[in-house]
């Protein structure tokens, strides 16, 4: 089976056209947008007096915050690689991508989870905070989850790309 991604050559022995077409390109570059974000954008909000700068956090609460913002980098990077990667088998590609895309929001859309976790200290908990009454981490976690989702469904085959490319 063909996916969106292949440029192998047909069972007639011509090469395909390049299956690679807008919605694909429109899918990857949904994924590097959620990249970026995600490897940007934990020290955007976390470098300030409210995370590493805070004086009331304990060294390892700081330790901690440092790994997530490293884990947000190596996630952005690694999705960046499999998203344009052309080697080998572009559909492991694009769903180690989108998986890499999503683990960094999945683990903070669960952190709340967590006995004694909240949103905000409670001196940065203003109203200014929520969008439509939640919380701004969900609302970025739902905008990142609806990228991925909808770079999912660009990049994805469609029916016509598994047929063989016409001669004609």
């Amino acid at each position: 089976m063909r996916n969106s991604f292949s440029s192998a050559p047909t069972s007639g022995g011509a090469p395909a056209r390049s299956a690679v077409g807008p919605r694909a390109v429109a899918g990857k570059a949904m994924l590097s947008l959620v990249a970026l974000f995600t490897a940007v954008s934990p020290y955007l909000a976390d470098w300030n007096d409210t995370h590493v700068l805070n004086p009331l956090w304990p060294a390892h609460a700081k330790f901690h915050n440092g790994q997530t913002m490293a884990m947000g980098t190596l996630l952005g990077l690694a999705t960046l690689y499999f998203a344009w990667r052309r080697q080998d088998d572009a559909g492991s590609h694009l769903r180690a991508a989108i998986t890499f895309a999503g683990l960094y929001w999945v683990s903070q859309a669960a952190a709340i989870l967590y006995p004694g976790a909240a949103y905000f200290d409670p001196q940065f908990d203003t109203p200014d905070m929520y969008i439509a009454g939640l919380p701004v981490q969900a609302v970025i976690e739902i905008a990142a989850f609806a990228l991925i989702a909808a770079a999912a469904l660009l990049s994805r085959p469609t029916p016509a790309s598994n047929a063989p490319a016409s001669n004609n």
